[in-house]
């Protein structure tokens, strides 16, 4: 399931996110990538260490904790510390797969995100390409807004041509490693709160209630 969600950020975070990336001091992007993804990755990034990385990591931190939709179509496990990516003109990332494991934690990528922090009028270029078996698609949301899709897709950042596209990345261990188990539950989930909404608590709503529960129980891993 690809997501894109709104307003993962509000604006005093944005504003104040960005305030400190303005400010910040970055280094080569390569430094982080896989073997294979260093031949293609040409962007900059937030070194670790670095004050602003600190304070943004805690901001996007409890944004996503406190984030509804996030947390219900995602189902986090693990959400490695973000990685701040800086691309001025010129710079891409060429079509790569994310790591299945990572460490420090250890972990398995089963969901990226992006968190676009640029407004998409400040910069041309730059769209974050995914690949699946219905060809590619195009993402370039609005400032604060964040994709989130299966780490097992092809994807790529097409080059900067003007301006400056700053963005945050980072990858979740579900509680469900399946994609297409965690849509299911998503979609279920999505469902009952509707139902609830028109009609509050009836005997359909405890039904598919119970379906969502008793999936999850069998589908959940630690």
């Amino acid at each position: 399931m690809i997501l894109c969600i709104g307003n993962i950020l509000n604006p005093t975070e944005l504003e104040t996110t960005i305030a400190k990336l303005e400010m910040a001091e970055f280094v080569d992007g390569k430094a982080t990538a896989g073997w294979h993804a260093r031949q293609v990755k040409h962007n900059t990034q937030l070194p670790q260490g670095s004050p602003a990385l600190a304070i943004v990591r805690d901001i996007i931190d409890a944004a996503l904790q406190r984030h509804a939709l996030f947390q219900m179509a995602v189902r986090p496990y693990i959400v490695r510390p973000v990685t701040i990516s800086r691309y001025d003109i010129g710079m891409s990332y060429g079509t790569h797969i994310d790591n299945a494991l990572m460490y420090d934690p250890l972990m398995r990528s089963d969901v990226s995100m992006t968190i676009f922090l640029s407004d998409p009028t400040t910069y041309e270029g730059g769209e974050l390409i995914i690949e699946s078996t219905q060809g590619e698609v195009a993402f370039k949301l609005p400032a604060g807004s964040a994709i989130v899709y299966p780490s097992s897709t092809l994807h790529r950042v097409e080059a900067v041509t003007q301006g400056v596209r700053l963005a945050a990345v980072t990858w979740i261990q579900s509680l469900v490693r399946d994609p297409q188990q965690r849509e299911i539950l998503f979609d279920l989930d999505t469902a009952r709160q509707t139902l609830f909404e028109a009609s509050g608590k009836t005997p359909v709503f405890d039904l598919i209630s119970k379906s969502h529960a008793n999936l999850l129980r069998q589908w959940t891993e630690f």
